[in-house]
């Protein structure tokens, strides 16, 4: 399921290609700056509707992000243009969204009266996951910083280690489906590059999980060769970098294979099948009670070979 942010090029610019050429030419030094000027364009409501109907002309099933602060401007043109799935996304997303400019957004009282299933996040605690799921939130996206461009860490000192993250949110959903009989989809979004890392998330207690750099690095993606999140161009606080992808391959081979190099970034669900049936678990919910522990030597124990001729695992 691909999500399109609304909030990104695609609804600021008619035909955003000249720009994105633009992004794939700059200078490093200068790529933040520039790219905060190129942001600054108005969106523009009309091409909400045309980028939805480009997605369902391609038959598939619809998605797209906006954040918190414009969801209520922005969600009524999603369900006019036939949207199937909203998603409110942020660094952080809270369901006591407090204001002292607007009026603050009240999730709870904007799902439940919203026409369409709806997907919140992020959220990197046990606590805050627990109150989003409250919200009536169909599922939870959860990661805060873990990203390939992602410098929230840095810049704000705020973040969980993914593991924690996602097991925390599991023990949430857990308390939630007790609560309510709602099981709620726990996504883990950020720091997967490859099947080892979507294995070990699903193992933590991910339902899902929201790819970034891995679909950037496809034959064809619009950054050619380059990603960045939806906070590398904050106009007075950047929190994202714009990093470079190689090219890996096509996008069917990146998540489905074939694939023809060793290092897991092909095929990556294909490594997630592997990784159940070695473990001898026959599916999501069954590998989601798989043993997981903390093992630092887990990927260095024995490859002296590799890491000295550089290739697998070195």
């Amino acid at each position: 399921l691909g999500v399109l942010n609304l909030e990104g090029l695609w609804t600021r610019y008619e035909d955003p290609a000249p720009v994105l050429a633009e992004i794939s030419q700059l200078e490093p030094e200068k790529a933040t700056r520039r790219m905060q000027g190129l942001y600054q364009e108005p969106l523009k409501p009309e091409l909400i509707e045309v980028r939805i109907g480009e997605m369902k002309d391609a038959g598939i099933t619809t998605a797209a992000s906006i954040t918190p602060q414009h969801t209520e401007a922005l969600a009524p043109l999603t369900v006019a243009a036939g949207l199937d799935i909203l998603v409110i996304q942020g660094t952080v997303v809270s369901a006591e969204h407090v204001s002292t400019r607007i009026e603050p957004l009240n999730l709870k009282d904007f799902i439940y009266n919203f026409d369409l299933p709806v997907i919140v996040g992020g959220c990197a605690s046990y606590a805050t996951a627990l109150h989003l799921m409250r919200t009536g939130a169909v599922g939870v996206l959860v990661g805060v910083g873990p990203g390939a461009a992602c410098t929230t860490r840095g810049v704000l000192g705020v973040g969980v280690p993914q593991a924690t993250a996602i097991a925390d949110a599991r023990g949430a959903r857990i308390r939630h489906l007790d609560e309510t009989g709602r099981y709620v989809q726990v996504i883990a979004d950020g720091g997967m590059r490859t099947g080892g890392d979507v294995s070990k998330a699903i193992a933590c207690g991910a339902d899902a999980v929201m790819l970034g750099s891995p679909i950037a690095s496809a034959t064809g993606a619009p950054g050619q060769g380059f990603h960045w999140g939806m906070a590398t161009f904050h106009p007075t606080l950047p929190r994202g970098a714009r990093v470079e992808t190689r090219d890996l391959g096509t996008l069917a081979e990146i998540l489905v294979g074939p694939a023809y190099e060793n290092d897991g970034r092909r095929n990556i669900f294909g490594g997630l099948r592997a990784s159940m049936a070695t473990t001898g678990y026959a599916n999501v919910r069954e590998f989601q009670k798989a043993e997981v522990m903390v093992a630092p030597a887990l990927q260095t124990e024995g490859k002296d070979l590799q890491r000295s001729q550089k290739v697998g695992m070195g």
